[in-house]
């Protein structure tokens, strides 16, 4: 099988982008150019790789495979060309990085303190919710994966970085709002306001509340914390959310964390990657990181509660 691995490449792009324009411009070629390209790629497989079905590109099992293949070539290819740069005193490459929404509240501010550190690293960061991350991670799309919740169906390195307490809040003019000594039961009849199903915070959620044998009225489930906050603040009923979603003086967003028995829900976010999968050099300095200065945003969660 005579395939080049810019060939390769141009698959991948073709994959990523879901067309064969679009593959062409990832790759700087004409289209024409691209389809003469995948074309040869398809006769050296032996097999269709791919269809267009209303001018979008589907792959085929044989080109499922083959993008898994060209994934674990490319990743080998640029830790290696990491790892030359290092031999020559030279830092520079790509990080890329998934994390779940709540992630965002304190990985920009790791990832700048790393970029000051490392200037020529390119840096991807993906915030998708949980379910997108979980599919970026199934093929092994990124270096590192931030969530709190890891699939446990998948065979993955896992690593607990940081604490990630989840919290009951009520609007500042609930009446429980300033109420010590509260009791789950005390807040039956209220209505909540959940994260969507899938949510690392909605699982965690749903797990404690059948633990406590308490079944909350739903009022409306929302996609975002920010939007929980909002209609928690607009007095529409209570939520469970992340203490790093919140300000370090909750009042200032209109919410007041509930002292109720057995919040906040322990929690803790983790750094996880396919187990196997070679590391990148940045990706392992950007890991070390990571662990070495997550201590430093504990203090900063803890004052939300």
């Amino acid at each position: 099988m005579n395939v080049t691995f810019r060939q390769l490449r141009l698959f991948l792009a073709l994959a990523e982008t879901g067309s064969v324009s679009g593959a062409a411009r990832a790759m700087h070629v004409t289209q024409p150019t691209a389809s003469m390209q995948l074309r040869e790629v398809s006769e050296a497989v032996g097999l269709p790789l791919y269809e267009v079905v209303a001018r979008r590109v589907h792959l085929t099992e044989a080109g499922l495979e083959l993008v898994r293949t060209a994934r674990r070539m490319a990743s080998e290819w640029d830790a290696f060309g990491q790892t030359i740069d290092g031999f020559k005193g030279l830092t520079r490459g790509r990080l890329k990085v998934a994390v779940v929404s709540t992630a965002k509240y304190f990985v920009p501010r790791l990832l700048g303190h790393f970029c000051s550190r490392h200037p020529e690293v390119e840096v991807a960061l993906e915030v998708l919710n949980r379910d997108g991350v979980v599919g970026r991670l199934r093929e092994n799309l990124d270096d590192l994966y931030i969530m709190s919740r890891p699939p446990a169906e998948l065979d993955l390195e896992d690593q607990v970085f940081l604490p990630n307490p989840l919290v009951l809040i009520a609007s500042t003019t609930h009446p429980l709002a300033r109420k010590p000594g509260l009791q789950l039961q005390d807040v039956r009849g209220t209505r909540f306001i959940l994260r969507e199903q899938g949510s690392g915070t909605r699982l965690a959620t749903d797990a404690h509340f059948r633990k406590q044998r308490f079944a909350p009225e739903l009022r409306m489930e929302l996609g975002s914390n920010e939007a929980v906050r909002e209609a928690v603040a607009g007095g529409l009923g209570l939520a469970v959310i992340s203490v790093h979603a919140l300000a370090p003086r909750p009042g200032t967003q209109g919410v007041a964390v509930l002292d109720v028995a057995g919040f906040p829900i322990a929690s803790q976010w983790h750094i996880v990657y396919p187990k196997g999968k070679r590391m990148t050099p940045i990706a392992e300095v950007f890991r070390q990181q990571l662990l070495a200065q997550a201590g430093q945003l504990v203090p900063q969660s803890q004052a939300a509660r």
